[in-house]
């Protein structure tokens, strides 16, 4: 059944070794570097029984109460509901945050797709996979994901280098297989559970490898070690860095030292070839959730330099309102592809709804590559006052508060504590260092730009084009180097073969 606030909280007070500037950490729940995203995931526990939310949030079945984010998704409405949850847990909490479990409880949804290869390995591992998708279902744990590893040497194999470079199987015993190694997982630090997987695709000829393990790791394991990068909350007034302060998720470097994973938690292991699979299908259904992000974050840039042009008049001006319609088309075109995903979606392998593919990978790469421009448009309608205004203190100050509400006073509507809050608010979100880690945030939360054009190109329907070229230019079927190829109607004879209770309700 769903989880409380106080139920979540609880659960990682487990003794788990935490360290962050190179000092142990004893509760995470009221470390002030932890504390503030704790408490939000917390509240989102909360809010799936809160009588205002939890029509939302959660959905009853068999008498129980279950969490939209962690439902497998089996219709295009199921898909509608997560995308409703997320955006109340956004507004409730009034920003952003990404590692929260539903963006990637979708990657172990991929591996229900890969059943039918996780059989070939041994068919307990299927069990695995569909044994812990229910778990997820009725325990609601915090669910992360762990991905990348230091690495080492990039030129040279795991095997020609310091093997814990990347994680890997030291030894196999009854109750289980042991590991070592480390990963980068953002959240880990107060989280139950990571699905952790392989990095590395790039298998050469080898069918077997120690490498290729995945499996779900209980993050209060005897053996992890949590050594954190230093977070943003606390270093400065919240009154001055409102978002730095609430919103940062701490990322962490897990080392593995000598982990026991037991059987019943492995998910592949020793098959190179899954291994390449989750690679090549790991934000099948996650990336939606990051690109919803991705259009938040939109929002709140369009937000804060509207207020801003308008505080000053500046909003009347044509090259303002080119600027303020270039965020418009950029947060469109990000809404256009995720509602188009949705409503023209696919049925996957294991029997899921997936998101349309093309259009959300698509989707994915206009909200990531442009982001950096659309962060620099905001910048310029916000003007160089979020690079130069005092701190709230000096507004305080018996001394220097008549000069600043003098100067920063616009009229009636905009008094200068207003204006400050906005002022506050856009520096952080555009200029600080949280800003600067999201934005570098962008090439590992969602895999680099290159993964993300590669994963277009897997799944873009390329017959389509193909085959209107070759018809329009009157050529034979020989240039498409067999004669069965589709016809360019083949996106619309799978949407049409889809379900009919599907269709219906798209239409």
């Amino acid at each position: 059944m769903i989880r409380t606030g106080e139920e979540y909280r609880a659960s990682i007070q487990d003794g788990r070794e935490v360290y962050v500037n190179g000092e142990r950490v004893k509760d995470v729940t009221s470390h002030p570097m932890f504390k503030p995203l704790v408490d939000i995931r917390a509240r989102i526990y909360d809010m799936q029984h809160d009588e205002q939310t939890r029509h939302v949030m959660a959905y009853e079945e068999d008498g129980e109460w279950n969490a939209v984010a962690n439902k497998l998704p089996l219709t295009q409405g199921d898909w509608w509901d997560k995308r409703r949850a997320t955006d109340t847990v956004l507004e409730d909490i009034g920003g952003i945050v990404t590692r929260v479990g539903d963006e990637t409880v979708g990657e172990m949804w991929s591996l229900f797709d890969g059943q039918d290869l996780l059989n070939e390995v041994d068919p307990q591992f299927s069990a695995n996979i569909r044994t812990h998708i229910a778990k997820v279902l009725r325990a609601d744990p915090f669910h992360v994901s762990a991905n990348t590893d230091p690495k080492g040497d990039r030129s040279k194999p795991p095997q020609e280098q310091d093997p814990d470079m990347l994680l890997h199987v030291v030894k196999e015993v009854d109750a289980g297989i042991i590991v070592r190694g480390a990963k980068y997982e953002t959240a880990a630090a107060y989280a139950n559970q990571a699905f952790t997987k392989p990095t590395i695709a790039n298998w050469g000829n080898a069918a077997y490898s120690d490498y290729a393990v995945g499996f779900i790791c209980e993050l209060g394991s005897p053996g992890l070690k949590y050594i954190c990068r230093t977070g943003f909350a606390g270093r400065a007034p919240a009154d001055d860095y409102p978002l730095s302060n609430k919103f940062d998720e701490v990322d962490t470097l897990v080392i593995f030292d000598d982990v026991l994973i037991p059987w019943e938690n492995v998910l592949f292991y020793r098959h190179t070839k899954a291994a390449a699979f989750i690679r090549a299908t790991l934000h099948r259904y996650s990336a939606f959730a990051f690109v919803q992000r991705n259009l938040k974050l939109a929002d709140m840039m369009i937000g804060a330099a509207l207020f801003n042009a308008r505080q000053t008049g500046l909003d009347k001006q044509q090259a303002v309102q080119e600027k303020l319609s270039t965020l418009a088309v950029y947060r469109e075109g990000i809404n256009a592809h995720l509602t188009a995903a949705i409503s023209l979606p696919e049925r996957s392998p294991g029997g899921l709804m997936m998101p349309n593919q093309s259009l959300l990978y698509t989707g994915r790469v206009l909200a990531c590559s442009q982001l950096h421009e659309m962060m620099h448009i905001t910048r310029e309608l916000c003007g160089g006052q979020i690079c130069v205004t005092p701190d709230k203190a000096s507004f305080d100050a018996p001394e220097t508060a008549p000069w600043l509400n003098k100067f920063y006073s616009v009229n009636e509507n905009w008094v200068a504590d207003d204006r400050r809050r906005l002022l506050a608010f856009a520096r952080d979100m555009l200029n600080s260092d949280y800003a600067g880690h999201r934005l570098t945030f962008q090439l590992f939360a969602q895999s680099p730009p290159f993964a993300h054009l590669a994963a277009v190109h897997r799944n873009f329907d390329w017959d389509g084009p193909l085959d209107f070229v070759r018809k329009a230019a009157g050529l034979s079927d020989r240039v498409l180097g067999k004669t069965d190829h589709a016809s360019g109607d083949k996106a619309v004879s799978q949407w049409f073969s889809k379900d009919a209770a599907v269709r219906t309700a798209a239409e």
